[in-house]
Protein backbone atom coordinates (compact mmCIF):
# COMPACT_ATOMS: atom_id res chain seq x y z
CA UNK A 1 0.00 0.00 0.00
CA UNK A 2 1.15 3.51 -0.53
CA UNK A 3 1.96 5.54 2.19
CA UNK A 4 -0.80 8.15 1.09
CA UNK A 5 -3.06 5.84 1.88
CA UNK A 6 -1.85 4.30 5.44
CA UNK A 7 -1.73 8.01 6.37
CA UNK A 8 -5.57 8.22 5.87
CA UNK A 9 -6.16 5.67 7.98
CA UNK A 10 -3.37 6.61 11.13
CA UNK A 11 -5.98 8.55 12.59
CA UNK A 12 -8.59 5.69 13.18
CA UNK A 13 -6.06 2.73 13.93
CA UNK A 14 -6.20 1.62 17.32
CA UNK A 15 -3.20 2.20 19.82
CA UNK A 16 -0.84 -0.33 18.67
CA UNK A 17 -3.18 -2.15 16.79
CA UNK A 18 -3.27 -1.91 12.91
CA UNK A 19 -5.56 0.42 10.32
CA UNK A 20 -8.31 -0.56 8.94
CA UNK A 21 -6.30 -1.24 5.49
CA UNK A 22 -4.35 -3.98 7.36
CA UNK A 23 -1.15 -1.37 7.42
CA UNK A 24 0.63 -0.88 10.71
CA UNK A 25 0.85 2.48 11.63
CA UNK A 26 4.67 2.80 11.87
CA UNK A 27 4.90 0.86 8.69
CA UNK A 28 3.45 4.40 7.18
CA UNK A 29 5.40 6.36 9.33
CA UNK A 30 8.65 4.28 8.14
CA UNK A 31 7.88 5.15 4.50
CA UNK A 32 7.69 8.82 4.86
CA UNK A 33 10.74 9.41 6.65
CA UNK A 34 13.25 6.78 4.81
CA UNK A 35 13.09 9.43 1.85
CA UNK A 36 14.45 12.07 3.88
CA UNK A 37 16.59 10.18 5.12
CA UNK A 38 18.38 9.38 2.50
CA UNK A 39 18.45 12.78 0.73
CA UNK A 40 20.80 14.34 3.06
CA UNK A 41 23.89 12.56 2.35
CA UNK A 42 23.22 13.15 -1.22
CA UNK A 43 22.71 16.68 -0.82
CA UNK A 44 25.93 17.05 1.64
CA UNK A 45 28.31 15.26 -0.95
CA UNK A 46 26.64 17.22 -3.99
CA UNK A 47 27.39 20.26 -2.08
CA UNK A 48 30.82 19.35 -1.25
CA UNK A 49 31.53 18.88 -4.65
CA UNK A 50 30.20 22.23 -5.87
CA UNK A 51 32.31 23.76 -3.08
CA UNK A 52 35.29 21.74 -4.49
CA UNK A 53 34.65 22.71 -7.45
CA UNK A 54 34.43 26.47 -7.01
CA UNK A 55 37.34 25.99 -5.24
CA UNK A 56 39.21 24.42 -8.38
CA UNK A 57 37.97 26.72 -10.69
CA UNK A 58 39.29 30.08 -8.20
CA UNK A 59 42.67 28.38 -8.07
CA UNK A 60 42.42 28.32 -11.28
CA UNK A 61 41.38 31.57 -11.83
CA UNK A 62 44.05 33.48 -9.73
CA UNK A 63 46.98 31.46 -11.19
CA UNK A 64 49.15 31.53 -14.04
CA UNK A 65 49.25 28.81 -16.78
CA UNK A 66 51.92 28.81 -19.10
CA UNK A 67 52.54 26.14 -21.84
CA UNK A 68 55.17 24.06 -22.09
CA UNK A 69 57.00 26.49 -25.04
CA UNK A 70 55.33 29.72 -25.66
CA UNK A 71 56.67 33.14 -27.32
CA UNK A 72 57.83 35.55 -24.73
CA UNK A 73 57.03 39.01 -24.56
CA UNK A 74 59.43 41.38 -27.18
CA UNK A 75 59.85 45.03 -27.78
CA UNK A 76 62.14 45.66 -30.62
CA UNK A 77 62.36 48.61 -33.24
CA UNK A 78 62.71 47.37 -36.17
CA UNK A 79 65.37 49.96 -37.27
CA UNK A 80 67.45 48.40 -34.05
CA UNK A 81 70.77 47.47 -35.86
CA UNK A 82 72.45 44.08 -35.77
CA UNK A 83 75.31 42.31 -34.55
CA UNK A 84 77.77 41.45 -36.78
CA UNK A 85 79.85 38.02 -37.29
CA UNK A 86 83.10 38.47 -35.40
CA UNK A 87 82.22 41.05 -33.11
CA UNK A 88 82.85 41.18 -29.21
CA UNK A 89 79.37 40.64 -27.42
CA UNK A 90 79.29 42.22 -23.61
CA UNK A 91 77.15 40.29 -21.66
CA UNK A 92 75.81 40.35 -18.08
CA UNK A 93 73.76 38.68 -16.20
CA UNK A 94 71.80 39.94 -12.29
CA UNK A 95 69.59 38.88 -10.02
CA UNK A 96 68.41 42.52 -8.82
CA UNK A 97 66.23 40.90 -6.11
CA UNK A 98 63.20 42.97 -6.88
CA UNK A 99 65.29 46.58 -6.46
CA UNK A 100 64.74 45.59 -2.69
CA UNK A 101 68.22 46.88 -1.60
CA UNK A 102 70.18 46.36 0.85
CA UNK A 103 68.98 46.52 5.14
CA UNK A 104 66.25 44.13 4.76
CA UNK A 105 66.46 40.23 5.94
CA UNK A 106 63.10 39.13 4.33
CA UNK A 107 60.78 36.01 5.56
CA UNK A 108 62.45 33.44 3.08
CA UNK A 109 66.06 34.88 4.08
CA UNK A 110 66.08 32.82 7.03
CA UNK A 111 66.46 28.72 7.48
CA UNK A 112 64.21 28.55 9.83
CA UNK A 113 61.88 31.33 7.55
CA UNK A 114 60.90 33.94 10.20
CA UNK A 115 62.88 36.56 9.03
CA UNK A 116 61.09 39.96 9.80
CA UNK A 117 60.47 41.70 6.87
CA UNK A 118 57.64 41.11 3.84
CA UNK A 119 58.63 43.54 1.82
CA UNK A 120 60.86 46.60 0.93
CA UNK A 121 60.32 50.08 1.55
CA UNK A 122 59.62 52.91 -1.34
CA UNK A 123 62.84 54.47 -0.76
CA UNK A 124 64.86 51.50 -0.72
CA UNK A 125 63.33 50.54 -4.21
CA UNK A 126 64.21 54.06 -5.80
CA UNK A 127 67.73 54.14 -4.44
CA UNK A 128 68.05 50.38 -5.30
CA UNK A 129 66.48 51.52 -9.10
CA UNK A 130 69.43 54.45 -9.49
CA UNK A 131 72.03 51.79 -8.30
CA UNK A 132 70.93 49.18 -10.50
CA UNK A 133 71.15 51.66 -13.40
CA UNK A 134 74.66 53.66 -12.52
CA UNK A 135 76.07 49.78 -12.48
CA UNK A 136 74.31 48.72 -15.87
CA UNK A 137 75.75 52.15 -17.76
CA UNK A 138 79.11 52.02 -16.23
CA UNK A 139 79.76 47.91 -17.57
CA UNK A 140 78.09 49.28 -21.27
CA UNK A 141 77.04 45.47 -21.40
CA UNK A 142 75.20 44.63 -24.81
CA UNK A 143 73.08 42.53 -23.52
CA UNK A 144 71.93 42.45 -20.07
CA UNK A 145 69.99 39.74 -17.68
CA UNK A 146 67.94 40.58 -15.10
CA UNK A 147 66.70 37.93 -12.72
CA UNK A 148 63.68 39.17 -10.16
CA UNK A 149 62.35 42.25 -11.95
CA UNK A 150 59.06 42.81 -10.38
CA UNK A 151 55.79 43.69 -12.58
CA UNK A 152 52.33 44.26 -10.72
CA UNK A 153 53.54 43.08 -8.42
CA UNK A 154 52.17 44.75 -4.50
CA UNK A 155 55.26 44.28 -2.44
CA UNK A 156 56.70 46.64 -4.47
CA UNK A 157 53.29 49.02 -5.27
CA UNK A 158 52.70 47.53 -8.35
CA UNK A 159 55.62 48.85 -10.59
CA UNK A 160 56.46 47.44 -13.71
CA UNK A 161 60.81 47.35 -13.08
CA UNK A 162 61.40 46.74 -16.62
CA UNK A 163 59.83 50.12 -17.57
CA UNK A 164 61.61 51.91 -14.74
CA UNK A 165 64.75 50.55 -15.38
CA UNK A 166 64.46 51.17 -19.72
CA UNK A 167 63.13 54.86 -19.16
CA UNK A 168 66.23 55.74 -16.48
CA UNK A 169 68.69 54.20 -19.05
CA UNK A 170 67.47 56.66 -21.53
CA UNK A 171 66.68 54.06 -24.81
CA UNK A 172 70.23 53.13 -24.33
CA UNK A 173 68.59 49.52 -24.75
CA UNK A 174 65.65 49.76 -27.28
CA UNK A 175 64.81 46.00 -27.43
CA UNK A 176 63.57 43.94 -24.48
CA UNK A 177 62.24 40.75 -24.19
CA UNK A 178 60.55 39.49 -20.61
CA UNK A 179 58.32 36.39 -19.22
CA UNK A 180 57.11 36.08 -15.51
CA UNK A 181 57.73 32.94 -13.74
CA UNK A 182 56.05 33.77 -10.42
CA UNK A 183 52.23 35.54 -11.07
CA UNK A 184 49.07 35.35 -9.52
CA UNK A 185 46.36 37.86 -9.30
CA UNK A 186 46.01 37.15 -5.00
CA UNK A 187 48.71 34.62 -3.09
CA UNK A 188 46.93 33.67 0.10
CA UNK A 189 50.50 33.18 2.02
CA UNK A 190 50.34 35.05 5.22
CA UNK A 191 53.36 36.83 4.42
CA UNK A 192 52.55 37.80 0.56
CA UNK A 193 48.19 38.05 0.77
CA UNK A 194 48.61 40.37 -2.71
CA UNK A 195 49.33 40.05 -6.07
CA UNK A 196 52.43 38.78 -7.67
CA UNK A 197 54.83 39.32 -10.86
CA UNK A 198 58.04 38.15 -11.16
CA UNK A 199 60.30 38.24 -14.22
CA UNK A 200 62.89 37.31 -16.46
CA UNK A 201 63.84 40.03 -18.60
CA UNK A 202 66.67 40.77 -21.14
CA UNK A 203 67.45 44.15 -22.62
CA UNK A 204 69.46 44.53 -25.62
CA UNK A 205 71.31 46.89 -27.70
CA UNK A 206 70.75 45.23 -30.78
CA UNK A 207 68.32 43.55 -32.62
CA UNK A 208 65.81 40.88 -30.92
CA UNK A 209 64.88 38.24 -33.59
CA UNK A 210 62.31 36.43 -31.22
CA UNK A 211 62.53 35.05 -27.37
CA UNK A 212 61.02 32.19 -26.10
CA UNK A 213 59.84 30.87 -22.82
CA UNK A 214 60.42 27.06 -22.06
CA UNK A 215 58.88 26.15 -18.57
CA UNK A 216 60.81 24.01 -16.46
CA UNK A 217 59.70 20.93 -13.99
CA UNK A 218 57.94 22.83 -10.74
CA UNK A 219 58.32 22.31 -6.99
CA UNK A 220 56.82 19.13 -5.61
CA UNK A 221 53.76 19.79 -3.19
CA UNK A 222 50.02 19.72 -2.46
CA UNK A 223 48.24 20.61 -5.65
CA UNK A 224 46.89 23.86 -4.37
CA UNK A 225 50.45 24.95 -2.78
CA UNK A 226 52.02 24.12 -6.30
CA UNK A 227 49.65 26.21 -8.42
CA UNK A 228 49.99 29.12 -6.54
CA UNK A 229 53.98 28.95 -6.62
CA UNK A 230 56.52 29.76 -8.62
CA UNK A 231 56.54 28.06 -12.75
CA UNK A 232 60.21 28.48 -13.17
CA UNK A 233 61.81 28.90 -16.76
CA UNK A 234 64.61 29.45 -19.42
CA UNK A 235 64.53 32.82 -21.29
CA UNK A 236 65.90 31.99 -24.57
CA UNK A 237 66.82 35.29 -26.78
CA UNK A 238 67.92 34.85 -30.71
CA UNK A 239 69.74 38.31 -31.77
CA UNK A 240 70.43 38.72 -35.26
CA UNK A 241 74.09 38.60 -36.18
CA UNK A 242 74.29 40.30 -39.83
CA UNK A 243 76.99 37.64 -41.63
CA UNK A 244 76.71 35.28 -39.06
CA UNK A 245 74.62 32.72 -37.26
CA UNK A 246 72.30 34.11 -34.69
CA UNK A 247 73.57 34.75 -30.83
CA UNK A 248 71.40 32.56 -28.57
CA UNK A 249 71.32 34.34 -25.14
CA UNK A 250 70.04 32.35 -22.39
CA UNK A 251 68.97 33.38 -18.82
CA UNK A 252 66.71 30.95 -16.08
CA UNK A 253 66.66 31.41 -12.16
CA UNK A 254 66.02 28.03 -11.09
CA UNK A 255 64.21 26.90 -7.58
CA UNK A 256 66.27 27.62 -3.80
CA UNK A 257 64.19 25.89 -1.33
CA UNK A 258 63.26 22.20 -2.44
CA UNK A 259 64.58 20.05 -0.05
CA UNK A 260 63.00 16.92 0.20
CA UNK A 261 62.38 16.64 -3.66
CA UNK A 262 64.40 16.32 -6.80
CA UNK A 263 63.02 19.55 -8.59
CA UNK A 264 66.69 20.62 -8.62
CA UNK A 265 67.80 17.40 -10.68
CA UNK A 266 64.76 17.57 -12.82
CA UNK A 267 65.34 21.30 -13.59
CA UNK A 268 69.20 20.98 -13.70
CA UNK A 269 68.27 18.22 -16.46
CA UNK A 270 65.55 20.51 -18.31
CA UNK A 271 67.97 23.23 -18.78
CA UNK A 272 70.23 20.85 -20.27
CA UNK A 273 67.93 19.57 -22.75
CA UNK A 274 66.88 23.33 -23.77
CA UNK A 275 70.81 23.92 -24.50
CA UNK A 276 71.10 20.87 -26.40
CA UNK A 277 68.67 21.97 -28.56
CA UNK A 278 69.96 25.29 -28.72
CA UNK A 279 72.13 25.92 -31.87
CA UNK A 280 75.63 27.77 -31.50
CA UNK A 281 76.86 30.42 -30.74
CA UNK A 282 75.04 30.77 -27.34
CA UNK A 283 76.10 32.11 -24.02
CA UNK A 284 73.52 31.11 -21.05
CA UNK A 285 73.52 32.98 -17.30
CA UNK A 286 71.50 33.22 -14.52
CA UNK A 287 70.80 32.54 -10.53
CA UNK A 288 70.86 29.10 -10.20
CA UNK A 289 71.10 28.66 -6.71
CA UNK A 290 73.11 25.48 -6.91
CA UNK A 291 76.49 25.34 -6.16
CA UNK A 292 78.94 24.12 -8.54
CA UNK A 293 81.65 21.75 -6.66
CA UNK A 294 81.85 19.46 -3.84
CA UNK A 295 84.60 21.38 -2.72
CA UNK A 296 82.02 24.46 -2.10
CA UNK A 297 79.50 22.54 0.17
CA UNK A 298 82.70 21.37 2.15
CA UNK A 299 83.64 24.94 2.52
CA UNK A 300 80.19 26.25 4.11
CA UNK A 301 79.65 26.44 7.53
CA UNK A 302 77.21 23.71 8.56
CA UNK A 303 73.99 25.41 9.15
CA UNK A 304 74.67 27.07 5.37
CA UNK A 305 74.44 23.29 4.39
CA UNK A 306 71.14 22.50 4.65
CA UNK A 307 69.99 24.44 1.50
CA UNK A 308 72.30 21.90 -0.97
CA UNK A 309 73.41 18.53 -0.71
CA UNK A 310 77.13 17.22 -1.16
CA UNK A 311 76.78 16.11 -4.61
CA UNK A 312 75.62 19.02 -6.67
CA UNK A 313 72.99 18.60 -8.75
CA UNK A 314 74.55 21.18 -10.99
CA UNK A 315 77.47 18.20 -11.98
CA UNK A 316 75.84 17.26 -15.52
CA UNK A 317 76.03 20.86 -16.64
CA UNK A 318 79.23 22.15 -14.90
CA UNK A 319 80.92 18.57 -16.43
CA UNK A 320 79.01 19.11 -20.32
CA UNK A 321 79.93 22.86 -20.81
CA UNK A 322 82.35 25.67 -20.20
CA UNK A 323 81.57 28.08 -17.14
CA UNK A 324 82.54 30.99 -15.32
CA UNK A 325 82.97 30.32 -12.55
CA UNK A 326 84.71 27.20 -13.85
CA UNK A 327 85.22 24.36 -11.13
CA UNK A 328 88.47 25.18 -10.68
CA UNK A 329 87.76 28.79 -9.68
CA UNK A 330 84.79 27.60 -7.63
CA UNK A 331 87.30 24.87 -5.91
CA UNK A 332 90.06 27.28 -5.12
CA UNK A 333 88.60 29.21 -2.28
CA UNK A 334 89.27 32.70 -3.99
CA UNK A 335 86.61 34.73 -2.70
CA UNK A 336 85.72 37.06 -5.88
CA UNK A 337 84.14 33.84 -7.32
CA UNK A 338 81.94 34.74 -4.52
CA UNK A 339 78.38 35.48 -6.54
CA UNK A 340 75.77 35.52 -3.43
CA UNK A 341 75.49 37.80 -0.38
CA UNK A 342 72.95 36.25 1.65
CA UNK A 343 70.62 38.79 3.53
CA UNK A 344 70.68 36.52 6.66
CA UNK A 345 72.70 38.40 9.10
CA UNK A 346 73.73 35.31 10.93
CA UNK A 347 75.99 34.41 7.63
CA UNK A 348 76.88 38.29 7.22
CA UNK A 349 79.38 38.77 3.90
CA UNK A 350 79.69 36.64 0.63
CA UNK A 351 80.34 33.34 1.02
CA UNK A 352 79.30 30.87 -2.02
CA UNK A 353 78.81 30.95 -5.84
CA UNK A 354 75.24 30.23 -7.00
CA UNK A 355 75.04 32.33 -10.49
CA UNK A 356 77.00 30.96 -13.63
CA UNK A 357 77.52 31.80 -17.09
CA UNK A 358 77.51 28.42 -19.35
CA UNK A 359 79.11 28.77 -23.21
CA UNK A 360 78.79 26.35 -26.16
CA UNK A 361 81.08 24.33 -27.02
CA UNK A 362 83.87 26.18 -29.30
CA UNK A 363 82.65 29.84 -28.15
CA UNK A 364 85.51 32.25 -26.88
CA UNK A 365 84.75 34.17 -23.88
CA UNK A 366 87.43 36.79 -21.76
CA UNK A 367 86.82 39.48 -18.98
CA UNK A 368 84.66 36.98 -17.36
CA UNK A 369 84.32 38.97 -13.65
CA UNK A 370 81.68 38.78 -11.09
CA UNK A 371 81.18 42.51 -9.42
CA UNK A 372 81.25 42.96 -5.72
CA UNK A 373 79.56 46.08 -4.85
CA UNK A 374 80.31 47.78 -1.49
CA UNK A 375 77.75 48.38 0.12
CA UNK A 376 75.86 45.79 -1.93
CA UNK A 377 73.09 46.56 -3.84
CA UNK A 378 71.59 42.97 -4.61
CA UNK A 379 72.01 39.88 -2.53
CA UNK A 380 73.34 38.97 -5.51
CA UNK A 381 76.50 40.12 -7.65
CA UNK A 382 76.38 40.71 -11.09
CA UNK A 383 78.30 38.61 -13.36
CA UNK A 384 80.08 39.52 -16.84
CA UNK A 385 81.61 38.17 -19.62
CA UNK A 386 82.67 38.94 -23.62
CA UNK A 387 81.50 36.22 -25.97
CA UNK A 388 83.19 36.67 -29.26
CA UNK A 389 80.98 35.61 -32.48
CA UNK A 390 82.48 33.45 -34.96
Amino acid sequence: MRCGGCIRHLAGAPPGGSTASGAHPLDCLHMRLTPRRTRWPLRVLLGLLILVLALTGLVYALTDHPRAVQAADVTCPASTPALKAGQDVRVMSWNVQYLAGRGSVFFYDTLAGDGPDTRPSPQSIARTLDEVVAVIRAENADVVMLQEVDRDSRRTDYQDQLQLIGAKLGGAYPCTATTYYHRAAFVPHPKIMGKVGLSLSTLSRTRIESATRSQLPRICGDPVTVAFNFKRAVLGVTLSVQGGEPLSVLQTHLDAFAQGCDTMRRQVAAVQEVLDKTPAPWVMGGDFNLLGTRGAYDRLRARERAYFNPDTELAPLMARYASFPSPSQIDSGDSRMFTHFPNDPAVGRPDRTIDYFFYAPGLSHTGDRVRQDEPKISDHFALLTTVELP
